[in-house]
């Protein structure tokens, strides 16, 4: 994220957003990089039990919670952490109720309910966007505001603390421990936690190489952007990707394929594992009226 453009463009109080969460210097570090192949192998071997992470990398043990965590990526660990994707009844229907009205700007409502991207203000298209390309990164699903997502920008708009450590491990384990296909999230933050531990990285890529969070983002969002051809919301045309990244993205796509086969592989011999059980139970719950009881010798006379 380039701080600098922000400025420039008028959205500073984005920036003061991030700031309060104490997340803007971890997420305007253009010294953060991303490898592919490591994470696709963090995911593979990852379990998430009782908030603690456990993996392994190119033959390295990782173990995290969210205070360490926290601690690798100059973070706070405090604050909201409540994490729903499905079910919403962790969350207050009343207070969600006021989110989704203020939000949606319709006062009408009478229960919380989804709001489309395009009928939130600007700013707070900008706070979605960060919600999820960051805080809870989805491929699919980006023109529509859940439940959840309105609670964390409604908490980044009145700027109250997140814990995102904790809400990034229960993601994390939602990614690496359903056979839904999800995209391999936190692929740049998850890299600095590789990069604590020593892990020796296959192919890095700058931050900087792909800035998945600018231009596009504000225009998207609905800001004119100044001193440019799109001040009259002309998208300036992209610039082409360079061979590395095209490298890296075509590996992403391989290798997600790939965990997802893998995934569907192991819940099927898994469940061909649970119904030989069941047969084999099955069967010796038959049998066992035929088996005749075992004859025990009476002990030798004296």
């Amino acid at each position: 994220m380039n701080v600098d453009f922000f400025q420039e463009q008028g959205v500073g109080v984005f920036l003061t957003k991030l700031r309060t969460q104490g997340w803007l210097q971890l997420f305007a570090n253009t010294q953060l990089g991303c490898s592919v192949p490591e994470l696709v192998e963090f995911y593979a071997n990852c379990s998430v039990t009782n908030g603690v992470v456990t993996s392994s990398v190119s033959g390295q043990s990782i173990k995290f919670d969210a205070s360490s965590l926290g601690q690798i990526l100059g973070i706070p660990s405090q604050g909201f952490e409540v994490y729903v994707r499905e079910d919403k009844t962790a969350l207050e229907p009343a207070q969600l109720l006021e989110v989704s009205k203020r939000l949606s700007r319709k006062q009408g409502l009478k229960t919380p309910s989804s709001v489309k991207k395009g009928d939130l203000i600007p700013p707070h298209q900008l706070l979605f966007m960060f919600v999820i390309k960051n805080m809870i990164p989805r491929g699919q699903g980006r023109n529509s505001a859940d439940l959840f997502d309105q609670c964390l920008v409604d908490l980044l708009d009145r700027e109250e603390p997140i814990n995102l450590p904790a809400i990034m491990i229960r993601h994390i384990g939602r990614i690496a421990n359903t056979s839904r296909a999800h995209d391999l999230g936190y692929g740049f933050l998850l890299t600095k936690v590789f990069e604590h531990f020593g892990i020796v990285l296959t192919r890095r890529v700058a931050a900087q190489t792909i800035d998945d969070f600018g231009v596009d983002t504000l225009l998207g969002c609905g800001y004119e952007i100044e001193g440019s051809a799109s001040k009259q919301g002309r998208r300036p045309p992209r610039p082409p990707v360079s061979g590395q990244v095209e490298a890296v993205l075509e590996d992403n796509a391989r290798l997600k394929k790939e965990l997802s086969a893998v995934k569907a592989a192991f819940a099927e011999e898994q469940a061909r594992s649970a119904k030989r059980h069941e047969d084999l139970l099955a069967l010796l719950s038959t049998l066992a009226p035929s088996i005749p009881p075992l004859q025990t010798k009476p002990p030798p006379a004296p």
